[in-house]
């Protein structure tokens, strides 16, 4: 018989999901007192704790039948970890907080604890606690705050852009986009068993970032270390996401289409939705959680450890028409996500 939730009481289940947390514990010193209590303690050696949360709403973010508990979980936190590192700064605690119907099965709520604890584990962010509440008939939802530590440094904000910075990107583009784009033409990945084609493959890589992206979270202090003026992770699209930029810093931004052509839009994503498509991905598409970032002009990118830096465009004084993001020029016809006016 399959377990439910409502099949044990909140003790019981806690005893199922605090040993998959249990990996992800950090050390005494940073963690001085984990979950079991009121509240965590968490060190913050460099003075400043950053702070961020997040939410999925099964219906909305995610659907059953095509993500996992294990999915979900790897999304949600990887999502919060990308936003710390987006300041600049290394994830140090996750709290997590799952508000679902008692018919939900005991094993997708540890399926979805290893998921966060996957992540959380890569990160160096100790799960440290959280909070258990039932609902509504269907109501599915989980959140995650994660904290973070800046070891000292500023934090990295979107509005220190300055004309004569470049735009440089770390990790996808449109990835996750396009394998929500599969999905919803009806699209599953192929059967293990079956004969996988280049076309499959590059399906089911496209749908694999859109279940389960894995932003470069540990880009985040090195691209501060080497004097970025603006960060953020790709959230809801690039464009939309760099516009944020734009205004807070009061610039304008020029992308070089050749460049997100060829580096970010060829390849699974023209193979599977064709070059009009990809591109439209490329700078619309969310829930990718890259970082891209603002650095003055000459900084040595190529330099940098870890992943990769890749140029995309020039930082450029306002013009008459006010902060925008333009692409070869042009006002690029696309719009990312927005929760209360979806595109």
């Amino acid at each position: 018989m399959t377990e439910r939730l409502r099949d044990l009481d909140e003790s019981a289940l806690l005893a199922r999901i605090f040993p998959v947390y249990a990996a992800t514990a950090r050390d005494a010193r940073e963690v001085p007192v984990g979950p079991g209590d009121d509240a965590a303690v968490v060190a913050a050696p460099g003075r400043s704790v950053v702070a961020t949360t997040d939410g999925m709403v099964r219906g909305r973010d995610w659907r059953d039948d095509w993500s996992s508990g294990h999915d979900v979980g790897v999304k949600v936190a990887a999502q919060n970890v990308a936003d710390v590192a987006a300041m600049g700064a290394r994830p140090t605690a996750l709290l997590v907080s799952l508000v679902a119907d008692p018919a939900v099965t005991v094993e997708w709520a540890v399926d979805l604890a290893r998921g966060i604890a996957q992540v959380a584990g890569a990160a160096g962010a100790g799960v440290v606690g959280g909070d258990l509440s039932s609902a509504p008939e269907g109501v599915l939802v989980v959140t995650v705050t994660a904290l973070g530590d800046l070891a000292g440094r500023a934090p990295v904000l979107r509005s220190g852009a300055r004309p004569g910075d470049v735009v440089a990107v770390c990790g996808t583009l449109g990835r996750s986009g396009g394998g929500l784009a599969l999905y919803l033409a009806g699209e599953r990945p192929a059967d293990p068993a079956a004969h996988i084609t280049a076309r499959t493959a590059s399906a089911a890589s496209l749908m694999a970032a859109h279940r389960a992206p894995r932003p470069p979270w540990e880009a985040g202090p090195v691209a501060a270390d080497a004097g970025a003026t603006a960060l953020v992770d790709v959230s809801d699209g690039l464009v939309t996401d760099l516009g944020r930029v734009a205004r807070a810093s009061g610039v304008a931004i020029e992308l070089d289409g050749s460049v997100l052509r060829a580096r970010f839009a060829d390849g699974p994503l023209t193979d599977c939705l064709g070059p009009d498509e990809a591109l439209r991905q490329v700078l619309a598409g969310g829930e990718e959680h890259s970082l891209v970032g603002c650095f003055p002009a000459g900084t040595d990118l190529a330099a940098l450890p870890g992943e990769p830096w890749y140029v995309i465009g020039t930082v450029e004084a306002v013009g008459a028409t006010g902060p925008l993001v333009r692409v070869d020029g042009q006002v690029p016809d696309v719009r990312g996500w927005d929760h209360f006016a979806p595109s």
